[in-house]
């Protein structure tokens, strides 16, 4: 029994050691594959690298490209500032065709968008009241006519002394009343654009016509056959196109560029096709509203075809020539909200090759060797855009260039998609 106790003690522990011993090894080799993960996970993070600036043309993609080399310009360029504005018509070239008299439309000759001219017939109104003024005016004159001879008879009775002073002076003011109430209804006829001498008996007109005050074209009409228009009431709108005035509102910082005598170059906001021309006459000496912008007053000049009253414009108001380094517009690339121009280089085009990719063969340094000798190297040099005029832009440019140096004038574009290619499969 002590033999088997004994013999039991010694294999618990040569397990308890075996398994002590393989515990180790499995911690050595997590250890040890622990170590060669985090050195693989390291050998294969991505490494941040910065956006290639150069790129590299061989002369058959300049040619077939077609891309040309220039060099910066003194460029006198026209100076502009741009503004916003508003088509109008001054009241003194719009009108309302009103009757003086009240009464119901019984014709009405013109529509919205036709053009009338002064003195032109656009309606009719009839009233029972026009009757009744021609009936008195005849009836007035004819009451004239025996005050007259009422006047003559007694002036004969006077002379005569046969008659007495104060039936001679009551005939005289019977006939000077008579003929000024003769007088104002005759100016009441004529008011109603009816002619006085042609009021009879058998020609009393039911009818007044109203007339268009002014040239120009209907921009609304406000009655209809059968309605009762008043004294207050207007018939027809009338504008004058033909007298638009531009307004812009041009802000405090510029109005000391503008003055009486600029031209100003404008486009319809909602049509930006056609080119129009206007003249400054009038610089406000106040603010409008809350917007900090000051009103300039514009005639428009030469064609107004398609200008209404009441368009938004989108104006540019030419200033002084100024002289100044320039690029012709293609030359310039816009890329990240900023603007660049490709200047030719000596300097080589990053290199962005893994270490595993240096052992080349020599074959293929040759042929890159023959390559790089007939290629070009261009530089991406951001710049800050000034005027633009006549095709040209004046830059200012970040970082200082060397004198004379070349720039693409043609192509630019093609060379900065080239140089974005280029950023981001060399690996």
């Amino acid at each position: 029994m002590k033999f088997n106790i004994n013999k039991i003690t010694f294999i618990a522990t040569i397990v308890v050691l075996i398994f002590s011993f393989s515990a180790c090894k499995n911690d050595k080799q997590n250890e040890g594959q622990s170590t060669e993960a985090a050195a693989t996970e390291k050998a294969e993070a991505p490494h941040e690298e910065e956006a290639p600036t150069i790129a590299t043309l061989t002369e058959e993609q300049i040619k077939t490209v077609g891309i040309q080399l220039g060099v910066i310009e003194q460029k006198e360029l026209t100076a502009t500032i741009r503004a916003n504005g508003l088509l109008k018509v001054p009241n003194n070239n719009k009108a309302n065709a009103t009757s003086l008299y009240g009464g119901v439309i019984k014709t009405l000759n013109v529509q919205i968008g036709d053009y009338v001219k002064k003195g032109q017939v656009i309606a009719t109104i009839a009233n029972p009241q026009f009757i009744q003024l021609q009936e008195e005016y005849l009836s007035t004159a004819s009451r004239i006519t025996f005050a007259e001879q009422e006047l003559s008879r007694q002036k004969e009775l006077f002379e005569g002394n046969a008659g007495a002073k104060k039936n001679l002076q009551s005939a005289t003011a019977e006939l000077n009343s008579l003929r000024t109430r003769r007088a104002s209804l005759q100016q009441q006829i004529q008011l109603m654009g009816i002619n006085p001498g042609s009021v009879s008996n058998g020609n009393l007109k039911s009818a007044l016509v109203v007339i268009s005050p002014l040239n120009g074209t209907v921009s609304k009409v406000s009655a209809k056959i059968g309605s009762y228009v008043d004294v207050s009431s207007p018939v027809i709108e009338i504008v004058d196109n033909s007298s638009l005035h531009l307004d812009l509102n041009v802000f405090e910082k510029d109005m000391p560029m503008l003055k009486v005598g600029q031209t100003i170059h404008f486009r319809i906001t909602n049509n930006a096709v056609e080119d129009y021309n206007a003249k400054i006459f009038a610089i406000g000496s106040s603010f409008e509203n809350e917007s900090k912008t000051i009103a300039t007053h514009a005639v428009v000049q030469g064609n107004k075809t398609g200008l209404i009253d009441g368009m938004n414009v989108t104006a540019i108001v030419s200033l002084n020539n100024v002289t100044t380094p320039a690029v012709p517009n293609d030359a310039i690339v816009n890329a990240d909200g900023k603007y660049y121009v490709f200047v030719q280089t000596d300097k080589k085009a990053e290199e962005h090759h893994e270490e595993g990719e240096k052992e080349g063969s020599h074959k293929e340094s040759e042929e890159e060797h023959k390559e790089d000798k007939s290629s070009k190297n261009f530089e991406k040099v951001e710049v800050l855009k000034g005027v633009s005029d006549m095709g040209y832009t004046a830059v200012t440019f970040v970082n200082e260039i060397p004198a004379n140096a070349k720039i693409v004038v043609k192509g630019a574009f093609f060379v900065n998609a080239k140089l974005s290619n280029t950023g981001g499969h060399e690996h």
